[in-house]
């Protein structure tokens, strides 16, 4: 179990010293943003549909490393995807991570996601891990009110 944690925090952490689709993305369809007042994580997530598809997802901000890597992976494993697809990813992911959902890989539908499991532990880091996807929410609702986790 212990390998696996540490495969874990690395991969949340390439993720965010690295995030993937982190850009301004110009002429959106649709973007929202999201904020965490606790600790002051902020993103701006911008959307490009093509019909009820997401043709590209991109986001903007800063935070800490739990949501910056939740933010980055979110946006890879959306691309292309509908807004159904999106719908039943959040409500997986956030199961997961507010301890509900299989964990540890339990739940194959998350893939690379599933690195989030370990947040339910950290009650407080929830919110970190799901500050993108609540904004992303936002942004396919059209809601032009920034997203609070609070």
């Amino acid at each position: 179990m212990g390998d696996l944690r540490d495969l874990y925090q690395e991969v949340i952490l390439e993720h965010s010293k690295a995030p993937r689709n982190y850009r301004e993305l110009k002429n959106p369809d649709r973007k929202a943003e999201g904020f965490n007042p606790l600790c002051g994580d902020h993103f701006t997530v911008y959307l490009q549909m093509q019909g009820d598809t997401i043709q590209d997802v991109v986001f903007q901000g800063s935070g800490c490393a739990i949501s910056k890597a939740s933010a980055s992976m979110m946006t890879q494993a959306l691309k292309g995807k509908t807004r159904q697809d999106a719908d039943d990813l959040f409500e997986r992911f956030h199961s997961v991570v507010t301890g509900h959902g299989a964990a540890n890989g339990g739940d194959a539908e998350l893939g690379k996601l599933t690195v989030f499991s370990g947040v339910s532990e950290f009650p407080t880091r929830v919110k970190c891990a799901t500050l993108a996807w609540h904004t992303l929410q936002a942004a396919l609702a059209g809601k032009q009110d920034a997203v609070s986790t609070e």
